[in-house]
């Protein structure tokens, strides 16, 4: 029995029948991770007895018939920029190379106690910083559909490792479209929870207002599982989390009303992409739902408005970083200045150094009115319109990227054109909206494409409903086999 192929909610079933034991899943597990991942590189670091101990307390609580969590035994990658207590979180960045957290985020916490099993920690973007997982300090990642391309970022490693079957779950982080892109570039599903429904305590910050812990499934109810398990409240740490209760899906189509913003199908998103998410939008209008043509015209400023803003807050958050607290420590000099800025040009890569030099400037008292100050008031105004389109919709259905997946090293020295890969997902991000980003077909080279689905603020019942029915309709989601 191929144990790895199987969806988490399989995976459960046969544990709770006692057909299979947790154990026996981490066995089948690593053997898949060594098989195949040389070829992917989607972990940082495989947390083998750890993952064992839990597994066994899993098994002894089922073979004594005690209660256990919803999700008992299923493993669970998590992206390295979650804080996990006594194992290494890194960032992906030379900056945080050996750093070991004395405490876990929240959602890590929340994971633990449904019984969740970690097995390891999985390759990002330095700092999320990036859209193709290729700015890491230690290793690019490749996409399980061809190796030679991209998975995209900055959750790479998380959406590869999903597609790739060396996960059935796992966590990411989204600021601007860092689970939506990769898990349509890798053909999996990748939930952005609304702004606020999961902690980010322990989510080593980029951009606060923001960031997004997300989840990663190679199927919708596989996605939902995972999202109910870690949203919710956590006012002890995290002052912009709500008392968040996911009622788990809400599948329906007939009647479903579906914005379809004209501003999304333009010349700036290939062809094949658009034909595909079409197509995928004219099937749930065949089951029933309500097709309406909607206008975000404010859209076209939205990539603008999130580099500007996700940089200026980089610039202070990755203030913290100066290499005599913790983190990569600064060459010998003769000065406290030279210091920081030895540790700092050393410890952080490129694409983090270029991103930190943008926020810095917005946030200067000479330019913080000509760019942030217009920034904040392009984000309110992005935020008003979608409010007025779920006036008439239930949801808004996208592309989730612009392209399928780069060529490695294609667009590594070109900045701007890689952000671009975000340009369908930061609308959505600055507005604070869920959106959940699923497999809709491939193009040419046969590689995956990706519907996006935009919901108000806490629908993701509705949502995650709506993305389901759409799986239904189709069959499900292919797999890749490796």
């Amino acid at each position: 029995m191929k144990l790895y192929s199987k969806t988490a909610a399989e995976l459960s079933g046969l544990l709770r029948k006692k057909e299979i034991t947790a154990c026996e899943i981490l066995d089948d597990l690593f053997a898949r991770i060594a098989a195949v991942e040389p070829q992917i590189d989607a972990f940082l670091s495989v947390t083998t007895d750890t993952a064992y101990a839990k597994a066994r307390a899993v098994d002894e609580k089922l073979a004594r018939a005690q209660p256990v969590g919803p999700l008992a035994g299923i493993p669970v990658g998590i992206k390295d920029n979650i804080c996990t207590k006594g194992l290494k979180t890194t960032c992906a960045s030379k900056m945080l190379e050996n750093f070991v957290p004395p405490y876990s985020a929240t959602a890590v916490e929340k994971l633990d106690a449904a019984d969740a099993v970690i097995p390891g920690k999985l390759n990002l973007d330095e700092f999320a910083m990036g859209s193709s997982c290729e700015s890491s300090y230690f290793k690019p990642t490749k996409n399980p559909w061809d190796p030679a391309r991209v998975p995209g970022g900055s959750s790479g490693g998380s959406a590869a490792a999903v597609a790739a079957c060396e996960m059935p779950l796992a966590l990411g982080s989204d600021t601007g479209g860092s689970v939506r892109c990769p898990a349509a570039l890798c053909g999996v599903v990748g939930l952005k929870p609304t702004y606020g429904a999961v902690s980010r305590f322990g989510l080593v910050a980029f951009a606060s207002s923001l960031d997004q812990i997300g989840t990663f499934g190679r199927t919708v109810e596989d996605t939902a599982l995972l999202f109910g398990a870690i949203c919710g409240a956590d006012f002890a740490h995290d002052a912009t989390g709500r008392d968040y209760h996911f009622p788990g899906l809400l599948q329906r189509a007939k009647g479903l009303r579906i914005g379809v913003p004209r501003e999304y199908f333009c010349s700036g998103i290939d062809a094949e992409i658009q034909t595909a998410v079409w197509k995928a939008v004219k099937q749930l209008e065949a089951l029933g739902a309500v097709l309406l043509e909607v206008s975000l015209p404010s859209t076209k400023y939205a990539l603008p408005v999130y580099k500007i803003i996700s940089s200026a807050e980089a610039s202070s958050n990755l203030a913290r970083f100066d290499g005599i607290r913790y983190g990569h420590p600064g060459r010998a000099a003769g000065t406290m200045d030279e210091l920081y800025s030895s540790a700092r040009s050393d410890g952080f890569g490129p694409e983090v150094q270029r991103r930190i030099l943008l926020g810095t400037l917005a946030l200067s008292g000479g330019e913080m009115q000509k760019y942030l100050r217009r920034a904040q008031g392009m984000r309110r105004k992005i935020a008003q319109e979608f409010a007025a389109v779920f006036c008439t919709c239930d949801v808004i259905a996208t592309p989730t990227t612009p392209a399928t997946a780069l060529l490695l090293r294609e667009r590594k020295n070109d900045p701007a054109g890689m952000q671009a890969s975000d340009l369908c997902t930061v609308a959505a991000s600055l507005a604070g909206l869920p959106g959940v980003s699923v497999p809709c077909g491939f193009d040419h080279s046969g590689l995956p494409i990706g519907l996006q689905m935009i919901g108000p603020k806490f629908s993701e019942a509705t949502l995650l409903g709506a993305a389901k029915s759409y799986e239904t309709a189709i069959g499900g989601f292919a797999v890749k086999e490796l």
